[in-house]
């Protein structure tokens, strides 16, 4: 019988293959008492598993020396996660003090650390709780004895084209099919910003994720096509469907080849406008894609990768180290470190009164900017560890969540406060440092004259923009098919900002989703965008894009579209400027 599945399209392109389901170990825990006699065995076997399993890191993240950056800075993350106490010590006392066996132990211990994720308003950190997950799951496969609880199914179909299909996977999951003929996977759960939604991108293989079902409901070696474009699993095709998808993929693949030979070529407009194309990361592990992808630079390094794994707040000097890293990764070209994106929803041990702070709406609570200026010391810590590291490269600081002039205006004195202290104790730094913000709140967009004026830069965070706007949390599957970039008021908003700052002659980038996405690139460019940045994988399409486009011809389509009243008539405005000059 063939039916049709929708999910989260994280990663573009097509597939056709065979299914190959794999179980989750963690799903399977079952809850045993042992004997007094026994506890310290079961411990002892605990403490084995957790060496078994980084041995096998150690072992992937030397196959992949030669592999992209991004693969190897997964692993690095998942073995931190296994490395901190939380995980590799609680879940001891745990089997010590409830007699209970390992594997219900460290699963328990995950569910607690994973419900303290999930009630973090900001998506990325929130979907950190997948790698929670994934590494534990490692570890519940070594407890259980199938080590090869993922791959195992794979063995002995080598040479067909695979789709794997669970119910989670881990980026180390992904890396050991790779010596298959592995041709996309599909879970039931995941975002677009999970490790495992940007390894896809990164690597290339069509992936949808959060499909909720599709583990029970997919039967082994069934034929699937995977449309990661659209977020859609056909299962069981007719002849019709899957000639018509064969001939989509060929074409697919034919545009894909194109753009490897883009790497080098500058991001040019017909009209021979400059466009600067930069990268988001997330831990300095991540510079050498940014250099692969031949971006001009770092335009959001989000600092909030310091955080996982540990429950207390990191020094000024571990910070420095991380962002020395960075800097000097990216061998002169400049990096924008964002300071800290928490809430008061994800608790530091920083003092007692930090996490008395909870409240039940931590999106319009103390969070971001708000966070950091409530906590001085720690805000103190972070500027002076960025500040030291602008003397070894092009650093600029931006700070999130604005909302008000005098958040700009005591942030600024923060960092004179850094500058002076570091001054005092003859550090050396850039004493010309640019300082910028973020504009992803409805009322720093509105009122943008204000922040332009106090700052050297904005940059709009779109995935926060829309949502404040639109009042929808895109991550809530019963409200996310309200999430609209090409609502009429998000269209006036983008425009409003990005002219204003043109006038105010204050550089204005993009970090959010709609940057690297193609289909937004034009009206980007006809609303007056210049610098757009993005994950580092999405920067070949958006720049064939961009080769592609003439911007004196964009403009005045771009002004009506804008005046569009009807987010269906905004979508076929769009459409049609995207078939321009192809």
């Amino acid at each position: 019988m063939s039916f049709t599945l929708h999910g989260l399209a994280v990663s573009g392109g097509i597939a056709i293959g065979q299914a190959h389901l794999i179980s989750q170990a963690t799903l399977e825990v079952s809850h045993l008492v042992i004997a007094p006699r026994m506890v310290e065995k079961e411990v002892a076997r605990l403490e084995a598993a957790f060496a078994r399993v980084r041995a096998e890191f150690d072992a992937m993240t030397k196959s992949l020396e030669k592999s992209p950056a991004d693969m190897r800075a997964f692993i690095d993350l998942h073995r931190m996660i296994l490395d901190d106490p939380e995980l590799s010590e609680v879940p001891k006392q745990i089997i010590r003090e409830r007699r209970c066996n390992a594997e219900w132990a460290i699963v328990q211990q995950m569910e607690l650390l994973v419900e303290q994720f999930e009630h973090v308003e900001d998506v990325y950190l929130r979907e950190r709780s997948y790698d929670v997950r994934q590494a534990v799951e490692r570890v519940v496969r070594e407890l259980s004895e199938h080590p090869d609880h993922a791959s195992g199914r794979l063995k002995g179909v080598k040479g067909e084209n695979l789709i794997v299909v669970g119910h989670d996977l881990s980026p180390a999951d992904v890396m050991a099919f790779k010596d298959q003929n592995f041709a996309s996977f599909v879970t039931d759960v995941g975002g677009a910003t999970s490790h495992t939604a940007i390894l896809a991108r990164g690597m290339g293989i069509p992936a949808v994720l959060g499909l909720h079902n599709a583990r029970s409901l997919i039967r082994d070696k069934e034929t699937l096509i995977v449309d990661g474009t659209r977020g859609v699993v056909i299962v069981n095709p007719d002849r019709r469907i899957l000639e018509e998808y064969e001939l989509r993929r060929s074409q697919f693949e034919i545009e894909k080849s194109k753009l490897k030979l883009l790497k080098t070529a500058r991001a040019t407009t017909l009209d021979k406008v400059k466009i600067d194309l930069l990268a988001n990361i997330e831990e300095p592990g991540d510079v050498d894609a940014v250099l692969e992808s031949g971006a001009d630079g770092v335009g959001l390094f989000r600092t909030e990768f310091i955080f996982l794994g540990r429950g207390d707040m990191p020094s000024e000097d571990e910070q420095f180290e991380a962002y020395r890293k960075a800097v000097k990764g990216m061998e002169g070209r400049p990096i924008t470190i964002r300071t800290f994106d928490l809430g008061n929803d994800k608790q530091l041990h920083v003092d007692e009164s930090f996490e008395d702070r909870r409240r039940d709406n931590p999106a319009l609570g103390l969070r971001s900017i708000r966070l950091s200026l409530a906590e001085p010391k720690v805000f103190q810590a972070q500027l002076r560890a960025i500040l030291r590291a602008s003397k070894l490269g092009k650093v600029k600081i931006m700070v999130p969540m604005l909302s008000h002039a005098f958040q700009v205006d005591q942030t600024l004195a923060a960092v004179e406060h850094a500058k002076s202290s570091l001054r005092g104790e003859k550090i050396p730094f850039d004493e010309n440092i640019e300082v910028g913000g973020m504009i992803e709140v409805p009322a720093a967009a509105l009122a943008i004259g204000v922040f332009l004026r106090r700052l050297d830069f904005v940059s709009i965070g779109t995935n926060d923009l829309i949502q404040y706007t639109l009042a929808i949390d895109r991550t809530d599957e019963q409200v996310a098919n309200l999430y609209d970039p090409l609502h009429p008021a998000i269209m006036m908003l983008l425009s409003h900002i990005i002219s204003s700052a043109e006038k105010a002659n204050v550089p204005v980038s993009m970090c959010g989703e709609m940057a690297g996405d193609p289909m937004f690139t034009r009206i980007l460019l006809g609303m007056g965008l210049r610098q757009f940045s993005m994950f580092p994988a999405q920067i070949p399409a958006v720049k064939q894009r961009i080769k592609q486009s003439d911007i004196s011809e964009i403009e005045p389509i771009v002004r009506r579209i804008v005046r569009l009243e009807e987010s269906a008539k905004i979508e076929e405005q769009i459409e049609r400027l995207n078939t321009l000059q192809q």
